[in-house]
């Protein structure tokens, strides 16, 4: 379930599903204590829990420093990061907002938007949502040089060889959502970043599609720390500078823990049935179904409605829970083991000592 994208075969982490199966953990620990244990234990930069309850009160727990070698205290609630694969929940709402104007099937064949771009494969909307398209990865047969034009990206999937018939298996692949990128643009005539800003995004002050060309992260953020997917050999390093725009509709996304709280609880209970009919069993982790764009994760009190995401130097797990509490986790390095952040977020929706003050 760890989001990962391989710059080559060498495979540095970036965007695929990748991470080791585990339990539900439930915890009796402090919030705090388990952000330190992702630091103090972990050996991790910075970390950060964020939650926001029912009535809107946030609380928020930091542990580390934002950039190493300087004492700075880690970030919190509306620092920016990375979101990776949480940007897919976004697009996925996106489609289903088109959906209920009309404007998209979700069990239209993606041909019928996109003539020839699938060489003829019977693959529906619903099924590019669900990971159950067949379609192979594409990250890491990328140029990140080069100029991010999805089509071009979509060729070099298209290489490859299905990873099964539609409708037929889960697989994740970031192809999915970069097709339903693309459905977006065709349907409204505008990119798929401007129509989430106008609909789904909008009043998340923190949230913006970074700029082609832009490396950086705009305004309060932490550092971040992992392989270079350019220098795969060069060992860990600050890697800060990314090119986020073109990781796109499957990842490109940067927001703060508070707006990613907040985009959670803003999506309307219609639309959250729609995204939890017809759930399929996820290969990772253990115990977990996908809908249409996000995850059912069995916590120690219930289900988490949720997505995972992982870039080079950041981690998170965000989402909420059935009563509508939300909680974002995320930390500056990759784990070893995911185990003790699954617990910082289970101890985030679920622990008697973490309600919002």
């Amino acid at each position: 379930m760890r989001k990962y994208l391989a710059a080559a075969a060498a495979a540095v982490v970036l965007l695929s599903a990748a991470s080791p199966a585990m339990a539900a953990v439930a915890t009796t620990e402090g919030v705090q204590q388990q952000a330190d244990r992702l630091t103090k234990q972990d050996g991790l930069t910075g970390a950060v829990v964020s939650v926001r309850d029912v009535n809107g009160r946030t609380t928020t727990w930091t542990s580390g420093t934002a950039q190493r070698g300087t004492g700075k205290p880690m970030v919190g609630a509306d620092g920016r990061f990375r979101v990776a694969s949480v940007t897919k929940p976004v697009i996925a709402v996106t489609v289903l907002r088109l959906a209920a104007e009309g404007k998209v099937d979700l069990d239209e064949r993606v041909e019928h938007y996109l003539p020839g771009s699938l060489d003829g494969r019977p693959i529906t909307v619903r099924q590019l949502l669900l990971h159950t398209s067949g379609l192979p990865e594409y990250f890491d047969l990328v140029d990140w040089t080069k100029p991010a034009i999805p089509a071009d990206h979509l060729a070099l999937a298209m290489t490859r060889e299905p990873v099964g018939k539609p409708g037929e298996r889960w697989f994740y692949s970031n192809t999915n959502f970069l097709v339903a990128g693309m459905i977006i643009e065709k349907v409204t005539g505008k990119d798929f970043r401007r129509v989430t800003e106008d609909t789904v995004l909008r009043g998340l002050p923190g949230t913006y599609w970074p700029k082609n060309g832009e490396l950086d992260i705009r305004g309060e953020h932490a550092h971040n720390y992992g392989v270079n997917p350019m220098n795969p050999k060069g060992g860990e390093t600050d890697i800060t500078q990314l090119p986020g725009y073109g990781f796109g509709a499957g990842g490109g996304l940067v927001s703060t823990p508070a707006d990613l709280n907040r985009f959670w609880q803003a999506i309307p209970q219609r639309t959250l049935r729609t995204m939890l009919t017809g759930t399929v069993p996820a290969t990772d982790p253990a115990g977990s179904r996908y809908g249409l764009g996000l995850y059912t994760y069995p916590l120690s009190c219930g289900l988490a409605l949720m997505h995972d995401g992982g870039l080079p130097g950041v981690r998170v797990l965000s989402g909420r829970n059935r009563a509508g509490r939300a909680a974002t986790v995320y930390v500056t390095g990759t784990p070893k083991d995911d185990r003790h952040l699954f617990a910082a977020f289970d101890a985030a929706l679920c622990s008697p000592g973490s309600p919002a003050k």
